[in-house]
């Protein structure tokens, strides 16, 4: 009952994209089913049992990113719980996040995602390729989130303007810009979806090869397949290619205000972070050319 009525509110009224909403229902029942198998229950619950669920979740080998999305998520819940007058006291209240090493975003290489998508663009124009290639060049050549690329209809298509309407996280409405090889790709794509042989062609406009609004594990597996043909490195998800489009852009002097409205970011502090992924790239480079480095 909890569970559920947080849940709604959180994806009605806080308006929280999808993959939010699951990882916190996550959350919530890995939650639920520690204190099942410690037989406590719920109304039993204070912050010295909290302590011991996350350290639980250290011993089990998770990473102090991961715990701290499982504190973040009952933080929430448990803010919510004592709003609705469902608890009378916050157990999260003392529970504080984990010190977490700052990560740099992990991006592939300019040169070789270009002579990628070079060599998508010479595959025979089956409609699975067609749609992979699209799949590459939206994330690479607009920096959407995986979601996001998931919800764009035919209609968000502005072919005069060229620009693609993006519905973003809690519902922000953002456009972005299209270039020219990618609206022809866009075009080429969508006249080969209309001649499939389909009873009911989804106006979504990634499918499946049966016509079907595409899933995230779709996508992640198209990225990745493209993806391991050109690096050794273990990410391989399509928010590698979202880096790699914020980083490209500031390492050719895109002003960082204008690439953070590109990206969707709500504060600027988000995207800062490429700032030191370029000063970590300029250090290699002038390590490797300069003669008194």
């Amino acid at each position: 009952m909890f569970k559920s009525s947080f849940l709604n509110f959180v994806q009605f009224e806080k308006r929280y994209s999808t993959h939010t909403i699951q990882a916190y229902s996550m959350e919530i029942q890995s939650f639920e089913n520690f204190l099942a198998a410690e037989n406590v229950p719920f109304e039993e619950v204070d912050h010295k049992l909290m302590r011991y669920y996350f350290s639980t979740l250290r011993e089990k080998g998770k990473e102090p990113a991961s715990v701290n999305r499982a504190i973040s998520a009952l933080k929430s819940f448990y803010k919510f719980l004592v709003r609705e007058n469902y608890v009378t006291s916050n157990p999260m209240r003392l529970i504080q996040s984990m010190k977490v090493g700052k990560k740099l975003p992990v991006v592939v290489e300019k040169l070789k995602l270009e002579k990628l998508l070079d060599d998508m663009d010479q595959q025979e124009e089956s409609f699975e390729n067609l749609r992979d290639f699209l799949i590459m060049e939206l994330l690479f050549g607009t920096g959407i989130r995986l979601a996001e690329l998931l919800q764009i209809k035919e209609r968000d298509i502005d072919f005069y303007n060229q620009k693609l309407l993006i519905l973003g996280k809690r519902n922000k409405m953002r456009f972005v810009p299209l270039h020219q090889s990618l609206i022809e790709e866009l075009k080429k794509y969508l006249e080969n979806k209309k001649k499939q042989d389909w009873q009911n062609i989804s106006d979504t406009l990634v499918v499946t090869k049966e016509g079907k609004a595409a899933y995230p594990k779709l996508i992640y597996r198209v990225v990745n397949k493209y993806l391991t043909m050109i690096t050794t490195q273990k990410k391989r998800s399509p928010h590698i290619l979202r880096h790699s489009f914020a980083t490209i852009l500031l390492d050719n002097g895109a002003d960082l205000n204008a690439i953070k409205e590109l990206l969707g970011h709500a504060g600027l502090a988000a995207t800062q972070v490429y700032t030191h992924n370029s000063a970590e790239r300029l250090k290699t480079i002038y390590k490797q050319a300069h003669p008194k480095a």
